[in-house]
């Protein structure tokens, strides 16, 4: 009875006052057609005793906590401490859900903004807001803000940016404009790169922004600081995306290198991979009142009270829920607080150093992992000259990627993205992924689990 509270005399009463027999009467609008007319397919109820030992027979079928992980492909497996969840497990922080009275909450108000200086560090641009709810999304709102600040349709998109935020970015563009047709996408070349050459040949004066991967989806360095040239020249805005925040810790900042709307994934910094979600996104531009007042979501500042003490204040809601809709710059409904507090603890506990150090390991291990890799007879690099972090793809040997990943599960192993599943013509490709948590034991035993397939 705690899920299903009501008893049979409440519902009776129910029904009673509302002048309906029974509940099928309740439900009378519904066309009979469209209804079930059976009960539903489900065992029986338990006591609860019975039900938690159901729940953990269930949990034993899980393998992915024993299973050495080598899958990214924009969700990385680094370790969280402890303290990170005890911390988020004051009540003050797990209860709360959105500043609607903003001011009261100062704790949560100074959170955030310790987390918009954490964002803007990391990107290096001056303006970061309270996070957005994943990658995908922040990199759409990217997109948006750019054609309201430039009064242009057209967009060219990279293949390097994560499939996945692609397809957000054509669906939030439908109904806008051309939609979709205002994508103009450019290949991964030879290079393992988005081609300057091509980019040049078809940025235009109708064009608001290029849209690259740093690194890209196939781990990818690009080169950051030509592409903005060649957008700038055009009167275009330059939108990175990064899936792995880690690389920024050994990478040059991209807004040092001429990006004006950075976004990216939080989940790395903080969050546990909890099956795709919750997760946080990470949103850097410019500085500028025009950048400024198109900031998609909320953006938290500093102030100074009537007696002279530090305060924070809701600087910035340009949400459908705080504004009117036509002037709203987005509708997102939350700025995933307790995710962006994760990251914000989890870094600080990290520090300038300790976040530095992570990324270099992250960095020596898939150099090492390389280098393994290419000494097994049928297998290779697939873009054996591009610069890459911790991620890059392999091409297998037998050419099915789907067969290494399926062999290698009963060793132990998560052997990273099948390729295969997002496009036919890479089903011979895998995308593996180190992260400091890896020893050197595990890739030993990877690589030797690779070369048994």
């Amino acid at each position: 009875m705690r899920y299903l509270p009501h008893t049979s005399e409440e519902i009776a009463a129910m029904l009673a006052a509302i002048g309906k027999p029974t509940i099928d009467d309740l439900f009378e609008q519904v066309p009979k057609e469209a209804r079930l007319g059976r009960p539903l397919a489900i065992a029986p109820p338990l006591d609860e005793a019975s039900l938690m030992r159901h729940l953990d027979e269930l949990s034993r079928k899980n393998r992915g906590a024993e299973l050495v992980s080598f899958l990214g492909a924009g969700a990385y497996d680094h370790p969280i401490p402890p303290a990170v969840d005890q911390l988020l497990l004051r009540s003050e922080f797990y209860t709360s859900y959105t500043p609607y009275q903003p001011e009261v909450a100062q704790g949560t108000l100074q959170a955030i903004f310790e987390f918009q200086t954490l964002v803007s560090e990391l990107f290096g641009l001056p303006v970061a807001n309270a996070s957005m709810y994943e990658a995908a999304s922040a990199a759409a709102e990217a997109v948006l803000m750019a054609q309201r600040l430039t009064r242009r349709e057209r967009v060219i998109l990279s293949e390097g940016v994560h499939p996945h935020y692609r397809q957000t970015i054509e669906t939030y563009l439908q109904g806008i404009g051309r939609g979709k047709a205002a994508i103009t996408n450019v290949a991964i070349g030879e290079d393992g790169q988005a081609d300057a050459n091509v980019i040049e040949r078809l940025a235009g004066p109708e064009h608001a922004a290029v849209v690259v991967g740093y690194p890209n989806f196939y781990g990818g360095i690009a080169d950051v600081g030509r592409i903005a040239e060649i957008a700038h020249r055009h009167g275009a805005l330059l939108i990175t995306v990064t899936q792995e925040p880690f690389a920024l810790s050994v990478l040059e900042a991209p807004g040092l290198l001429g990006a004006d709307i950075a976004v990216g994934e939080g989940q790395p910094l903080g969050i546990p991979l909890g099956f795709g979600g919750p997760y946080a996104g990470l949103f850097a531009c410019r500085d500028g009142r025009d950048f400024l007042q198109q900031v998609p979501g909320r953006l938290v500042g500093e102030a100074v009270d009537k007696n002279g003490e530090r305060g924070y204040v809701l600087t910035l809601a340009t949400r459908e829920q705080h504004i009117r809709r036509e002037r709203a710059t987005s509708n997102i409904c939350t700025n995933a607080g307790l995710c962006a507090l994760a990251i914000t603890i989890r870094m600080c506990m990290l520090g300038k150093r300790g976040f530095v150090e992570a990324g270099r390991q992250c960095l020596a291990k898939a150099e090492y992992l390389k280098a393994q890799i290419q000494r097994l007879p049928g297998y290779s690099l697939v873009y054996p000259r591009i610069p890459t972090f911790n991620e890059f793809a392999v091409r297998v040997r037998g050419g099915n990627a789907a067969r290494v990943v399926a062999a290698l599960e009963p060793q132990g192993f998560l052997a990273g993205l099948d390729l295969g599943r997002l496009s036919e013509q890479r089903r011979d490709q895998l995308l593996v992924a180190t992260t400091e948590r890896l020893r050197r034991e595990d890739i030993d035993g990877f690589v030797k689990a690779l070369d048994s397939v």
